[in-house]
């Protein structure tokens, strides 16, 4: 709530189909992660939501499991849930036409590179949808090495640099400090700012790469803007 309060746009990983209720009002963007987006509960669920919604490719690296899964949110879906009383209700919904591709590497492989990206893109144009891709610079398409993850974004820049059009965000796996820690018996010894699941990059890190990107792209993204015609 601070964050809305304060205008940040924030962004979430859609887990289950009873919360977008109670918080969808809070996020501007949520994700469909690579083991959910096979789920017809979770695909009926991202038809509702008042946002765009990414979907990750196969844990194997397969684009097929997104692709059916943007098909099926971008339809009207009937299905038991909740409503904003928390009363259980037959909720409909008129489908989602928002919805893009994560390349999130898979199948011991990453796939952020520009002939997967390419590839990405034709799959999407042979199946009638938009070519928007977001590319995740952590799981596969880092090894799970978190300091890999500004090389790959680094990359994602040189791609629109070179002109894509198609690469319209990133996601980095960050938090305040860098590394991950296990959950220990006594909570109290819990690392504050520390992950307690994927490693991540620390804030100077994340910050470093961000101001990086903004130096890179200056000139890029402003030239993908269509341009207005001046004829009278």
């Amino acid at each position: 709530v601070w964050l809305a309060n304060l205008g940040l746009p924030v962004a979430t990983e859609a887990l289950d189909p009873i919360s977008p209720q109670y918080l969808a009002d809070l996020f501007s963007w949520a994700a469909i992660g690579a083991r959910t987006a096979e789920s017809q509960t979770h695909r009926e669920m991202a038809s509702g939501l008042s946002m765009p919604v990414g979907l990750k490719n196969g844990t194997d690296g397969s684009l097929t499991v997104a692709i059916n899964a943007l098909k099926s949110m971008s339809q009207p879906h009937s299905f038991l849930g909740i409503n904003q009383e928390g009363q259980v209700t037959v909720v409909q919904t008129r489908g989602n036409l928002c919805g893009h591709i994560i390349l999130r590497g898979g199948g011991g492989q990453p796939n952020y590179d520009s002939v997967h990206v390419a590839l990405c893109e034709e799959e999407l144009r042979k199946n009638h949808l938009q070519e928007n891709i977001i590319i995740d610079c952590s799981h596969g398409n880092s090894d799970k090495q978190p300091q890999l993850q500004p090389l790959v974004a680094e990359n994602v820049a040189h791609q629109i640099v070179a002109g894509n059009r198609s690469i319209i965000g990133i996601m980095l796996e960050s938090n305040l400090h860098e590394g991950n820690q296990s959950i220990p018996e006594d909570l109290s010894q819990l690392k504050y700012g520390v992950s307690v699941t994927d490693g991540c990059i620390g804030w100077e890190t994340t910050e470093a790469t961000l101001r990086a990107l903004a130096v890179q792209l200056k000139e890029a993204l402003p030239a993908r803007l269509p341009v207005a015609d001046s004829t009278p």
